[in-house]
């Protein structure tokens, strides 16, 4: 999950994707491009990336699954890659923790908004409510079909709650002279905590099912 850019004078508050590319990779990596607005990545405690690679491991393998049932269907489940915005141009783009794309034509490829079907945040307990509704509302107006929220415990190492959210582009019931601020928004689709005993089932974009073993630390 990111933050604007508080206190990082030695850098413009703006750049292109260019500009970007020719920083050391270790400071670029900690840049995400808004509409070209320079968002600094806040890292996470070790919990935060053991969790991530817990959820990509375990969506993989119901990814693979899936495909070897349907032979016609291709995913990448990845964690931490760039998504582009729009059709071109790259100096607006996001990283989530974790994401689920459909197959691109060749390899390298940049991954663009309309390829990725679900996109995954682990949310640290120093997270803010205004830092989570940013990114989730720039998901939403890029279109992204699905995006999952981790919340982690915040006295011992373990997930507390894993909430699958869908995009809504309907239009909202609102009081006559009152319009929604995006066109698209997420809403709760699915929530699952330990008393679901049976760990996380849910059927989009594929058939996924986690023991919660398999997210353990």
């Amino acid at each position: 999950m990111s933050v604007p850019n508080t206190g990082r004078s030695d850098l413009p508050e703006f750049m292109t994707w260019e500009e970007l590319e020719r920083l050391p990779e270790e400071l670029a990596a900690q840049i995400e491009l808004w509409d070209g607005h320079v968002v600094w990545v806040r890292r996470g405690p070790a919990e935060h990336q053991t969790f991530s690679n817990r959820l990509w491991a375990t969506l993989e393998r119901c990814a693979r699954k899936d495909m070897s049932e349907n032979p016609e269907q291709c995913w990448r489940v990845t964690t931490e890659t760039n998504v582009f915005l729009g059709d071109a141009g790259k100096s607006n783009f996001l990283t989530p923790d974790f994401l689920v794309h459909r197959c691109l034509g060749s390899a390298y490829q940049d991954v663009r908004g309309g390829d990725v079907v679900l996109v995954g945040e682990v949310l640290s307990p120093g997270n803010t409510q205004t830092d989570i509704e940013a990114k989730k509302g720039r998901y939403a107006s890029a279109g992204i079909p699905w995006y999952w929220e981790v919340t982690l415990a915040r006295e011992v190492s373990a997930i507390a709650t894993v909430r699958a959210y869908g995009l809504d582009i309907g239009h909202a019931q609102l009081p006559d002279g009152v319009h929604p601020l995006r066109a698209a928004n997420y809403i709760v689709a699915a929530e699952w905590t330990h008393q679901n005993l049976d760990g996380i089932e849910f059927d989009r974009p594929f058939p996924i099912t986690i023991p919660w073993d398999e997210l353990e630390y």
